[in-house]
């Protein structure tokens, strides 16, 4: 059995590793280790897991691969290259800079591109990986209130967010200034339509997640609630907190019910009672100006 050192932009600390990177980097492992090979990854901060190359012994690895990404005779390729001259290298999934008839290190090279060749880029044949995606809608802060708790409720949402993997998506709802680039009502909208699940500490940020029938998870940022916790309630959504009384377990637990299929139900039966609610309030609009204009002949 022969141990390999497998690198990449992830082995260098600030170089952009990706995520094309990583996924490239655990199908060369599980091909290695599939093979017989142990395998160490050299890694550097933030990635943790492995060795750190500038360290290991050279002589320990009958094999270096490096994987995934642009590849050139510049630092810090040519300070690595020099460790481990001593090794065989392997080269896979990379776009060599140079014309590989001028300049290529490897004893192996399985290029993604070249001089000589193209192939289809390794994460392709990935399994596919997929988590939750989470819009996060938080209000700024709103002074006209009193009990006003914006940062424990905004502290506590980035503390379920950081609990466990999924993808957060900062939507802003406010379009005279907006953070996210947004610029239309209808982008706004689209982009809570094809979330997972929404956290929010706006009104409308749990109202057009329940309109699109996508589960909202609510917090008021105020203590005892105000504006969005009436809204909750005039709703029927009971999936809603106020900011002094949050619990990260609570908070967890009621994140979970919102990416079920249970929640998207209720959501869509909550929204169905909005509409008619709302169809009623337009009558009464209609009927009391109506009225008043009446007065007013």
């Amino acid at each position: 059995m022969t141990r390999v050192l497998v690198a990449g932009w992830f082995s260098f600390e600030g170089m952009g590793a990706t995520a094309g990177d990583i996924i490239s980097r655990d199908l060369a492992c599980e091909w290695l280790r599939s093979a017989g090979h142990d395998v160490d990854i050299a890694v550097a901060p933030p990635f943790t897991g492995g060795v750190d190359w500038r360290g290991v012994e050279p002589a320990d690895y009958a094999q270096v691969v490096f994987v995934c990404g642009p590849f050139g005779n510049g630092w810090p390729v040519a300070e690595f290259l020099d460790r481990f001259r001593g090794c065989r290298l392997a080269g896979l999934n990379l776009s060599m800079i140079e014309p590989v008839e001028v300049w290529n290190p490897f004893d192996v090279l399985i290029e993604r591109d070249s001089s000589r060749r193209a192939r289809p880029d390794l994460t392709f044949i990935a399994p596919p990986a997929r988590v939750p995606v989470v819009g996060v809608v938080l209000v700024h802060p709103q002074s006209e209130y009193a009990g006003a708790m914006h940062q424990e409720a905004n502290d506590a949402v980035a503390r379920l967010v950081a609990s466990r993997e999924l993808a957060a998506v900062p939507v802003d709802t406010r379009l005279d200034v907006n953070e996210t680039g947004l610029r239309t009502p209808a982008e706004v909208e689209s982009l809570i339509a094809r979330m997972d699940c929404v956290v929010t500490t706006r009104l409308h940020g749990m109202a057009l997640a329940i309109r699109c029938g996508i589960p909202p998870l609510v917090i008021d940022p105020f203590a005892g609630g105000r504006k969005v916790q009436a809204q909750a309630q005039a709703l029927g959504w009971d999936v809603a907190f106020t900011a002094d009384s949050l619990d990260d377990e609570r908070l967890s637990q009621a994140l979970d019910y919102c990416l079920s299929d249970a929640a998207r139900r209720e959501a869509m039966r909550v929204r169905d009672r909005a509409i008619r609610a709302v169809e009623r309030t337009r009558d009464e609009f209609v009927r009391e100006l109506a009225r008043v204009m009446e007065r007013t002949v």
